[in-house]
């Protein structure tokens, strides 16, 4: 059996630790914001092309099971906070190359995605302004950011706050106009009623499998929270609540947003995809300016998700260096903050961004396909973690279980058999089946590397 040693280790030397300067609302609109991101307001588009109506079945489904993650990280995070989150339970339950294995991976898709984000703002700002480099506005963005996550943590939080709380006005707002649109009230948009959902499945099953695994990955960024939450004033009730109140706010927004394109704009429109989902939704309402308006909020999301995965890719580092598992430089804490993990984060993912100019077809493609289902790898792992320490909670400590599983295990064990079907559906299909074996090569070195990592640690103790 694998060592199942806990992860507290005791406190430094230099008395240095991470500050608690994140408050209850700032941990509300990160729940909140952190999964509504320019995935969401663009990339529906090709799912929306793909599925058609059934793309409101797809994101119900996969908001299932993102809702039994969440709460199953929820119930974890409580118990045990931690700036190492899920990848800190995985250690706990299974012992430490399972921290290493989650925490690294986890570590490189947000620093992938850093540079993703930032690559995608550029792009809408020298639309605006034509003729600049991308690449500057790229290493602008980085340079902000770095900056805000080098100050204290409540820096970070103000800036989510404020991001997060325009993301949701902006989707509120919308799905506001286009019920009132839909139901006839809105003056001269007329109602179209149920004439764009007559042909529900218009590319039967292998259009909803299509627009089933769209939605999964769009939901990415719930573990923020979790991971924000050890920084936070009440750790525990901080996390309680985040957890309880944005389930259901995030289903609202995301099928119910589904559900209002494809009942205002037909399926099949090319504005669907060219123009995005929510914009070719927003010119048929007659709004003026509707795209421009649309690539503001896009800016945002795309901006608030590179401040995210920043502060997470820097304290997923830090927590890991913290258990033994990386240079012990990147610990170092300053202020409250583990400077040196924020700069090396941003410097990996504006080695990212040089790398899609330099090598787009190799090196680039390489790491993009390496990154696409690390999300799903991280919630097999808090699954499984789940399943392990909820019993050993419920005999040891049942005080710290304040946020209970629903139907534990049934509903672990039906979110984990959902993970495996969407792991089969990317197996069967052309474009995700590359990301399927890159991950998953990417996460066996890993899983190899700490597994040798612990053995020698072991032998030294």
């Amino acid at each position: 059996m694998p060592s199942t040693t806990t992860v507290e280790r005791p406190p430094r030397a230099d008395g240095a630790s991470l500050s608690h300067g994140l408050k209850q609302r700032h941990l509300s609109m990160i729940a909140l914001g952190g999964v509504i991101g320019a995935g969401l307001f663009v990339g529906s588009g090709a799912g929306i092309a793909a599925a058609g109506p059934s793309i409101v079945v797809a994101y119900a489904l996969s908001g299932l099971l993102v809702m039994l993650v969440m709460r199953m990280l929820g119930e974890m995070s409580a118990a045990y906070p931690s700036s190492g989150s899920f990848s800190a339970h995985a250690e706990r339950a299974f012992g430490p190359w399972a921290g290493f294995t989650a925490g690294w991976s986890f570590w490189v898709l947000l620093c992938t995605a850093v540079g993703l984000e930032g690559i995608g703002a550029a792009k809408i700002v020298t639309g605006w302004l034509p003729g600049t480099p991308e690449w500057a506005w790229v290493a602008l963005f980085m340079v902000v950011f770095c900056g805000t996550n080098l100050a204290a943590v409540k820096n970070f939080g103000e800036f989510e706050f404020w991001f997060a709380a325009l993301k949701v006005g902006a989707i509120t707002l919308f799905l506001v106009l286009g019920v009132l649109a839909i139901a006839g009230v809105l003056p001269g948009t007329g109602s179209p009623g149920a004439s764009n959902l007559t042909d529900f499945f218009p590319h039967g099953g292998e259009g909803l499998i299509i627009g089933l695994l769209a939605s999964v990955f769009a939901y990415g960024g719930l573990e923020t929270v979790t991971i924000a939450a050890a920084e936070s004033e009440n750790p525990v009730r901080g996390v309680a609540t985040a957890v309880r109140t944005a389930m259901w706010r995030i289903a609202l927004f995301y099928i119910g947003s589904m559900a209002v394109i494809v009942t205002l704009v037909p399926w099949d429109s090319e504005e669907v995809v060219t123009k995005g989902p929510y914009v070719a939704a927003l010119d048929r309402l007659g709004i003026p300016g509707a795209g421009q308006l649309m690539n503001v909020v896009v800016l945002v999301a795309l901006l608030s998700a590179m401040n995210a995965n920043v502060y997470g890719a820097s304290r997923i580092v830090y927590s890991l260096v913290e258990r033994g598992q990386g240079p012990r430089v990147l610990a170092k804490v300053s202020g409250g903050v583990p400077r040196i993990a924020v700069l090396g984060s941003c410097f990996f993912g504006f080695v990212c961004v040089l790398l899609s100019y330099w090598r787009p077809n190799d090196v680039f493609a390489w790491l993009l396909n390496m990154i696409g289902a690390v999300i799903l790898v991280v919630w097999i792992f808090i699954a499984v973690s789940q399943l392990r320490l909820r019993r050993r909670l419920e005999s040891q400590t049942p005080e710290k279980l304040v946020v209970r599983m629903w139907a534990f295990p049934w509903l672990t064990w039906v979110a984990l058999a959902g993970m495996t079907a969407v792991f089969v559906l990317m197996a069967r299909e052309p474009g995700t089946r590359v990301q399927l074996y890159s991950t998953g090569g990417m996460t066996l070195a890993l899983t190899a590397a700490g597994y040798a990592w612990q053995r020698t640690r072991g032998r030294r103790s």
